[in-house]
């Protein structure tokens, strides 16, 4: 019995604080940002890669060059990334999966969230030991329900707003008589 009272003492004092999934992936969703925020390519790379397509237009340079754009944090170079990615898929290119990803960080860097969660999901299905896709997935998840969490509070406090308004145009128009 002392035992189980020492063993008590012990982690009464610590503070340990367990996590909800929600919390959870809102962890994991923020340190997938800070990675692609690091991983932007640079405008020399892209050059260089854009060159390379265009003088041998292979599939691995599309790819390569596709994947890149995937980073970006210009909308106009990630819509780019997925169509060629998108493409490469379409045409039978070898490495679905990673044009697939690809794809789904694009996405996910433009705000469509639930497209991104989807290509991840079907990545998963065939591949559920793809670490980059399981990640992605749950900031996925993580950013849309933040997402959703926004609104309704920018709704609630439309609501309030609004309510106040009609409450004092009633109050100043109830002050006055009508003829």
């Amino acid at each position: 019995m002392a035992h189980g009272s020492s063993y008590l003492r012990h982690y009464q004092h610590r503070s340990v604080r367990m996590r909800t999934p929600k919390q959870m992936q809102r962890e994991k969703r923020r340190q997938l940002d800070e990675k692609l925020a690091l991983s932007g390519p640079s405008p020399d790379l892209l050059e260089e890669l854009a060159s390379k397509c265009t003088s041998d237009p292979c599939p691995d340079h599309t790819f390569q060059y596709a994947f890149a754009l995937s980073r970006s944090r210009d909308a106009g170079e990630l819509r780019y990334s997925i169509t060629m990615l998108d493409s490469l898929v379409k045409n039978g290119y070898e490495h679905q999966v990673d044009c697939m990803l690809g794809s789904a960080t694009a996405h996910y860097l433009l705000g469509e969230f639930d497209i991104s969660r989807s290509m991840c999901e079907a990545i998963l299905r065939n591949r559920p030991e793809n670490d980059a896709a399981a990640e992605l997935h749950t900031a996925s998840i993580a950013a849309r329900d933040q997402k959703e969490e926004d609104l309704a509070k920018k709704m609630a406090v439309g609501g309030t707003v609004a309510v106040a308004a009609v409450g004092l145009a009633l109050l100043l128009g109830g002050g006055r008589k009508r003829s």
